[in-house]
């Protein structure tokens, strides 16, 4: 009697197991056909010759990496070139630079949401979603518009007299980082927003209690609250700030190459298709390797602190 429990109780979770697959394997099979099958022909074109007119040769070599770090010379030999280490390292610093001034401006708008009564919450974050109705790409020709020597700030300086000759913005890093602060920044400011959204206000009432002031409230009640946000919103920037394309292009002009131009070009007009999927898998390695880091080290915190 005993063993027959057990058989029908290990054919009911068998049936339980199988309904769980059966229900997730739609999501299962759009993963491996739009995530892995890509990855798997990136790694490929990464691993053969490329064809001088575009495409591919499917014959094994290792070139495109090693031109990651080297050049050759005209008698075979190799010889460390730094091009491609300054470009990523400009990648990083223009993404680091965005983050961080993102934040600047995304923490307090986050903090100001919050505290707003919550009939009017619904409207001010439909206000800061409006710009995603544009796209991108017209949003940055904007920019060329207002950032060009006869664009509107220059126009602007010049016709009160504060200047008497146009600002060289456009095509410059500056004009990068306010290309890329403008796009990323509502991505800053919703998880804050999510995170202080559902804080208990009574916290920042004891707080007063306390006698603790504004900076005070701020570093020892609302930080700690809206950390998760905080880091959800860097990583939601930075990353694709490594990958940016459109902003480098229009707005740096090509001249202030990053990763995501060197990249697009690879393929475009060097028609070195290996080279830029090696590019493509060192920069996802890269940003996997920053995501498990961050993974692991919110792990240990947790468990640190008794986490369940």
């Amino acid at each position: 009697m005993q063993q027959n429990n057990l058989a029908g109780a290990n054919a009911l979770e068998r049936r339980r197991a199988l309904s769980s697959l059966l229900g997730v394997s739609p999501a299962l099979i759009a993963i491996g056909l739009f995530l892995i099958v890509p990855i798997f022909i990136v790694i490929g074109y990464s691993l053969m010759q490329a064809n001088p007119y575009g495409g591919v040769n499917p014959v094994f070599s290792l070139e495109a990496y090693v031109s990651l770090l080297f050049e050759r010379q005209l008698d075979d030999s190799l010889a460390f070139a730094d091009s491609y280490v300054v470009i990523t390292l400009r990648s990083v610093g223009i993404a680091a630079a965005t983050t961080v001034i993102t934040l600047l401006i995304g923490f307090p708008v986050a903090v100001w949401l919050a505290m707003q009564p919550p009939s009017r919450r619904g409207f001010l974050i439909f206000l800061i979603t409006v710009p995603f109705w544009a796209n991108l790409l017209i949003r940055t020709y904007a920019w060329i518009l207002l950032l060009r020597g006869s664009g509107v700030v220059n126009s602007s300086l010049m016709g009160l007299g504060i200047i008497n000759e146009p600002l060289n913005m456009l095509y410059t890093n500056g004009a990068v980082l306010l290309g890329l602060v403008y796009t990323y920044a509502p991505f800053v400011v919703l998880p804050i927003y999510a995170t202080l959204e559902k804080m208990d206000v009574r916290l920042l009432e004891a707080a007063q209690d306390l006698y603790a002031g504004r900076m005070r409230t701020l570093r020892k009640v609302v930080l700690p609250i809206a950390k998760p946000g905080i880091m959800a919103g860097a990583i939601l920037t930075f990353v694709p700030c490594l990958g940016a394309m459109i902003a480098p292009e229009l707005l740096g002009g090509g001249t202030e190459m990053m990763l995501g131009n060197l990249i697009f070009r690879q393929f475009s007009d060097a028609r070195n298709w290996p080279f830029g999927a090696a590019l493509a898998l060192v920069l996802m390695a890269a940003v996997m390797l920053m995501l498990m880091f961050y993974a692991m080290r919110a792990e240990r915190q947790r468990i640190a602190q008794g986490g369940a």
